[in-house]
């Protein structure tokens, strides 16, 4: 499965230091991730993944934050296993063909 997660504190103007704090959680855990500029892409399995999740969410508020805003997008494919770089990889030669032909 492949999620794509944005753990945030809402009313904070600066969030680097509470993404650092949700990143070290998934360090900790050991998960295969990769931090973008608007969340962070995991590969894992449900029972795996989700309790990081959660505990990502709970540490904002254990670092005084009052409101916290957790959105998640999840790619759940059953027919074969796809990694998050085989999705990348694949939109990249289709571009490369089509500007090779022209």
């Amino acid at each position: 499965m492949i999620f794509e997660v944005t753990i945030a504190p809402l009313g904070e103007k600066s969030l680097s230091k509470y993404v650092a704090e949700v990143i070290r959680i998934f360090d900790d855990a050991g998960l295969d991730y990769k931090l973008n500029p608007m969340g962070t892409v995991i590969e894992g399995e449900w029972d795996q993944v989700m309790p990081i999740i959660k505990k990502a969410h709970e540490k904002l508020f254990d670092l005084g934050v009052t409101r916290v805003s957790t959105l998640i997008k999840i790619d759940d494919r059953r027919d074969k296993k796809v990694r998050a770089n085989d999705k990348v990889e694949h939109v990249k030669r289709i571009l490369k063909e089509r500007y090779s032909q022209k």
